[in-house]
């Protein structure tokens, strides 16, 4: 008897409390499309939401319940509109008409200085009015290798030192007498107008000979390493 009476409650109290509404099941993707937005928007509406989300979510269900596309997702939606952009978009719109052209001829500074200067990544080469070829960055960085001797084994050095009249010959001039034979040389612009500083690259002379022979003529050796064959 205590069990009938249980049961019986139970089902009573079932049949008068309220029920969580459940998803609808239906056999078709549409319909379970609309129902899933159903749900979102009960979910929404239960807690506050700031301006951006509430339109946000405004936004995302006009699309979602419009009846051309209702399986359409939003970032379907964006990538259509990205690529209907694009293939309106035509290279004369944001090609570059002022073109900067340098000749056959240019010296190689002068074409880096321009690329410096106007932050280019390459410059058309130019015969006449014929198109011959492109110098780029990255064959200014080939050149600068060689010049600096990157890829040759030796002792490397920088060193700033005075810019007086003959400076850098007796720097040479001594380096040769202790024996070494230069790959190469470059000089650049010190903290001061008086003073230089002087990178370069020997070979055939030790660390220490070389160290000697051009410690009286420079203000401070800044580097001076060993390296190997690239």
């Amino acid at each position: 008897m205590g069990l009938v009476c249980a049961l019986e409650l139970s089902g009573l109290a079932a049949s008068i409390s309220p029920r969580t509404p459940q998803p609808h099941k239906s056999s078709t993707v549409r319909e379970n499309l609309h129902a899933r937005r159903r749900m979102r928007s009960l979910a929404h509406n239960r807690a506050p939401q700031s301006h951006y989300a509430r339109t946000r979510r405004r936004s995302y269900e006009r699309f979602h319940t419009s009846s051309f596309a209702p399986d359409v997702t939003e970032g379907d939606a964006k990538g259509d509109l990205y690529e209907y952009l694009l293939s309106k978009l035509t290279i004369d719109r944001i090609m570059t008409r002022k073109v900067v052209t340098v000749t056959e001829d240019t010296p190689l500074e002068e074409a880096a200085r321009i690329m410096a200067d106007n932050n280019f990544s390459g410059l058309p080469v130019m015969r006449g009015k014929e198109l011959v070829g492109m110098i780029t960055e990255t064959n200014i960085f080939r050149i600068f290798l060689e010049m600096l001797g990157a890829r040759r084994a030796g002792i490397r050095a920088t060193i700033s030192m005075p810019d007086t009249p003959g400076g850098l010959a007796r720097l040479t001039t001594a380096i040769h007498e202790a024996g070494g034979n230069f790959i190469s040389l470059g000089t650049f612009m010190g903290e001061s107008p008086s003073e230089g500083v002087v990178t370069f690259k020997v070979e055939g002379v030790k660390m220490e000979q070389l160290k000697k022979a051009i410690q009286p003529l420079v203000k401070k050796i800044i580097d001076i390493r060993v390296t190997k064959a690239a």
